[in-house]
């Protein structure tokens, strides 16, 4: 099965970034930390005449300074001096791209993208050669210059930082910064496709270890990690964090052997019995923790990619997979492997939806529903916006029931039938998990209340169930018709 998408929730276009969730707010402590352990390593190897202390003292990067910068970029590329040099040029190349502020830094990443691209008149001198060439040999010879003329030369210098301390690390980082630039410039766009590449190379999820994160395992700066990384349902601190790792919980992550500390994505799972249908009872502190040999439910409910730079490189699918077959072997009573997720484009759809003034929006059915807390003269078209634009609706028991029967079935019709490019599932989240083979099994009303919830999917939320003996052929069905695989429950709510 191929990858699809880092994690659950975010744009599909952006190669969802963030399973079920955003982007995390990173705070400042461990960041701060690591950047500082980042620039000791290097200090010791870097030596320049254009160097980090200079770069400091003037960090937007002036126009001044450019040359100088190019100069030291040129260097690097230069074979002079053996493996040694090499290395010390990269590092205060590096150096010097970390002691620059944002502004400065975007000037460094532009002077490399437009600089150090592939060389144009090389290309077309190349081509024309190929052209030319009349056997065999000489086509094989022009084809290799060709291909030698296609490489740019930053991908060398890039590729040099590798061999540094905490390079891989630094890259990794480095394309998050281009990554949010949000350039259209094809310089720009060339550089984060080579970074791309690199690291695609890399992080192939053969590399990956698989380990499982516990209370008493981990070191007390990768938990920091966790609460800062997590994007799907914020960590409360220390308590619900402790509460996430207890017996009847598990969390997985995939680390890379050059970034030892640095969680690249992970899973939280619940070990309960029966499918969940609230996140809020699920994270429930007072709730008694359950004996993990009596359950028969592992309930994933939240995955969060780590690493912004590693946006597009997938590994999210393999991760539920392996993190499921782990869980299989520990506990023989595991029958049902699920998630509780988040629908996090539904009410965007929705309110699209209902400025289009389509007539046929809502039954006869619903719009009796909605008669019992409409105001008069309002249609029930106006009554739905109306209640759903005030956030605190689920507050009053008889609006939230009002609304139950219309949104459950609205959102039905959103996950099954709305459609994207390529027929691909207009919600990220079941677009993610319907290419990994699972099927929608069950809609929650008032799944999560928190003001996320009811602001992204109107409180709801779902369960896909992964049937082991299922997936692949879900998978097919899905990637080559776009026929969603959902549960005689979830067909049910379509006939309102």
């Amino acid at each position: 099965m191929p990858p699809l998408a880092d994690l659950w929730g975010m744009d599909n276009q952006n190669n969802i970034d963030n399973a079920e969730g955003g982007d995390a707010t990173k705070p400042s402590g461990f960041l701060d930390r690591t950047l500082k352990n980042l620039k000791t390593a290097w200090r010791g190897i870097a030596g320049s005449a254009y160097d980090a202390d200079k770069a400091s003292s003037r960090p937007d990067l002036p126009e001044g300074d450019l040359e100088q910068l190019r100069d030291q970029m040129r260097a690097c590329l230069e074979t002079r001096g053996g493996e040694v040099s090499a290395r010390g040029r990269a590092a205060a190349l590096g150096h010097v791209y970390l002691a620059l502020d944002t502004s400065g830094r975007e000037r460094f990443l532009r002077l490399l993208a437009h600089d150090f691209d592939v060389d144009e008149d090389s290309v077309d001198a190349a081509m024309a050669e190929l052209r030319k060439a009349t056997n065999k040999e000489s086509r094989h010879n022009a084809q290799v210059v060709l291909k030698k003329a296609l490489v740019a030369p930053r991908i060398n210098l890039l590729t040099q930082f590798n061999a540094l301390p905490d390079g891989v690390k630094f890259l990794v980082d480095m394309r998050s910064e281009i990554l949010a630039l949000k350039s259209n410039e094809p310089a720009m766009q060339g550089l984060e496709h080579d970074l791309r590449d690199i690291l695609k190379s890399w992080f192939d999820v053969d590399f990956l270890e698989l380990r499982r994160i516990t209370w008493d395992n981990a070191s007390a700066a990768l938990l920091e990690k966790l609460i800062a990384y997590e994007a799907v349902h914020a960590i409360d601190g220390w308590d619900d964090l402790k509460n996430r790792l207890d017996s009847d919980r598990r969390c997985f992550a995939y680390f890379h052997p050059r970034m030892p500390d640095e969680p690249l994505i992970f899973v939280e799972v619940a070990l309960v019995n029966g499918l969940a249908d609230s996140i809020q009872v699920l994270l429930d502190e007072n709730v008694p923790v359950l004996d993990p040999h009596t359950a028969d439910t592992a309930i994933f409910y939240s995955i969060s990619n780590a690493q912004k730079g590693l946006a597009g490189i997938s590994f999210g699918n393999f991760l539920i997979k392996r993190v499921a077959e782990s869980l299989s072997s520990e506990f023989k009573g595991l029958k049902t492997f699920a998630t509780l997720s988040p629908m996090p484009g539904f009410m965007k759809w929705l309110t699209r939806t209902l400025a289009a003034e389509d007539s046929d929006l809502l039954s006869n059915g619903e719009a009796k529903a909605l008669s019992a807390v409409a105001r008069d003269g309002d249609t029930p078209r106006q009554t739905l916006k109306l209640l759903l634009e005030n956030r605190s609706w689920p507050e009053d028991p008889t609006v939230s029931e009002a609304l139950r029967i219309p949104l459950l079935r609205l959102c039905a019709d959103y996950l099954v039938n709305e459609k994207g490019r390529n027929m691909r599932a207009l919600d990220p989240v079941a677009h993610f998990h319907l290419t990994n083979g699972a099927r929608m099994e069950k809609l929650h009303w008032r799944g999560d209340l928190s003001s996320r919830g009811v602001k992204n999917a109107a409180g709801m939320m779902i369960n896909y169930l992964y049937d082991l003996s299922r997936v692949e052929a879900n998978h097919e069905t899905y990637t080559s018709t776009g026929e969603v695989a959902a549960s005689p429950d979830v067909r049910a709510l379509l006939k309102g």
